[in-house]
């Protein structure tokens, strides 16, 4: 099975940008689709982001098209989130996840490996 380790939140002002990394071993993370999804204090995880298999197909949130971008390299074994004109409505824990299924899902039940996870604070 694969492990993931995601790396690079941190504290930014708004407007800030900031580069997620997911980073997995175990298994190669081209047998997965992958998402991202937050968890602010108080709320339900959601979904931010997903990628096909080979990054052809991407899909966004509507609170984060447009500010954000997910890619992978899977030559590395790594899927990124990079995100730009951030908010304070921002604040959260950020997860990857990935999905052995064909078609990316907005569903954090179709996700059956996490991530420990990585806090993104914006300050405003």
């Amino acid at each position: 099975q694969v492990q993931l380790v995601e790396s690079g939140g941190g504290l930014v002002q708004a407007g800030g940008s900031l580069r997620l990394s997911c980073a997995a071993s175990g298994r190669t993370l081209s047998s997965y689709v992958v998402g991202w999804f937050r968890q602010a204090p108080g709320k339900k995880r959601e979904f931010v982001a997903g990628t096909s298999r080979t990054g052809s197909s991407t899909y966004y949130a509507d609170c984060v098209k447009g500010r954000f971008t997910i890619s992978r390299d899977n030559a590395k074994n790594t899927v990124y989130l990079q995100m730009n004109i951030l908010k304070p409505a921002d604040t959260a824990v950020y997860y990857c996840a990935a999905d052995t299924g064909r078609s990316i899902s907005s569903d954090s039940a179709r996700y059956g490996y996490w991530g420990q996870g990585t806090q993104v604070a914006v300050s405003s």
